[in-house]
């Protein structure tokens, strides 16, 4: 029988339990909503009937080859422990892996969520075939993943590819708590506070925007509204898009001049406006990046699209128990 794996999928709005074998492909999703006030006593054992259910449809009841957990940060992936993330603040100090493998008699491991889904685009998706590539969430935040010379690198303590807090400007709309910061202009929450930046001052000084109706409070706009209204010829949106993708430019050309990368993959916000961002993107690109590294460079939108974290999950468990055990940053050797 071929080998089935589990993964587990932590996020702040929903969690996702998924079965799949070695090729990447999911057979069945079992989610349910989360939140802040998620406490372990009450999802663990939901946690717990997911895989259970998942192991008798498809395994015949028997343990799995092994169980991956994707999840945001601050973990302690070495141990397996994951430790009050801001999505997650109940979840402190809390063993997930050894939980999961003294119930299920099977390796665990645990990745922060933009690890987790670089390896997997790099495994199963459009990073496929390079040995450096670094993957950029984009998305209610903004974190990296670094695959370098072949394998995920996670620095001294795991804290490598936090790309978020890189301050870009002496000021700027907040993002990673750190103003004018690589998150600040290019996330969704970035977006949107920048776009509430750009609408109050349009308002005051006795213009509108038609994506902006009076009496809504303008931090009530979001990214996708400001990507809509871009895509549909709004000028003040269109101008709001421009400010982020030069800023995603800038960021970029730091990651192509320190890491060299084959390809730099981008996943949410940018990979469903692709070509909203890309023509200021690469204009920057162009003035501020080494032509060397710059030409050497792909930087293409994620192929796994809004299954990623489902796929992310699964792939850990896949590659770490593949590698008989050893840390994820082996798995190149």
């Amino acid at each position: 029988m071929e080998q089935l794996y589990i993964g587990i999928d932590m996020g702040g709005t929903k969690c996702a339990v998924v079965a799949g074998h070695a090729d990447g492909k999911i057979l069945r999703r079992i989610a349910f909503p989360s939140g802040k006030d998620a406490h372990p006593d009450e999802f663990l054992p939901r946690f717990y009937e997911a895989i259970d259910a998942l192991l008798r449809e498809y395994n015949g009841g028997a343990a799995p080859a092994a169980v991956g957990v994707s999840c945001g940060g601050p973990l302690d992936t070495r141990r397996g422990v994951i430790q009050a993330p801001p999505n997650l603040p109940l979840w402190d100090e809390v063993p997930i892996c050894a939980l999961l493998s003294e119930r299920y008699g099977c390796p665990a491991y645990l990745q922060n969520d933009a690890n987790a889904c670089a390896i997997a685009e790099w495994r199963f998706g459009a990073g496929r075939g390079t040995r450096n590539m670094v993957f950029l969430t984009f998305g209610t935040g903004l974190g990296a993943g670094l695959i370098l010379d072949g394998r995920l690198y996670e620095g001294a303590n795991g804290m490598a590819g936090e790309a978020g807090h890189l301050r870009l400007a002496a000021d700027g709309p907040e993002g990673y708590g750190k103003r004018g910061s690589f998150e600040g202009f290019c996330s969704g929450g970035g977006l949107r506070r920048l776009g509430a930046q750009r609408l109050r001052q349009l308002r005051a000084e006795g213009g509108d925007a038609g994506f902006w109706p009076a009496p809504r409070e303008a931090e009530a706009v979001t990214a996708k509204d400001i990507c809509m209204a871009a895509q549909a010829g709004d000028g003040t949106a269109q101008a709001i898009v421009e400010e982020s993708a030069a800023y995603l430019g800038m960021g970029l050309s730091i990651l192509i001049d320190l890491f060299n990368p084959e390809r730099i993959v981008i996943g949410s916000i940018f990979a469903r406006a692709e070509a909203l961002f890309r023509p200021g993107m690469e204009a920057v690109i162009a003035r501020e990046a080494l032509a060397q590294s710059a030409a050497v460079c792909r930087v293409v939108p994620a192929q796994l699209g809004d299954s990623i974290g489902d796929v992310a999950a699964l792939t850990i468990a896949i590659e770490f128990s593949q590698k008989n055990g050893k840390s994820v940053t082996d798995y190149g050797a």
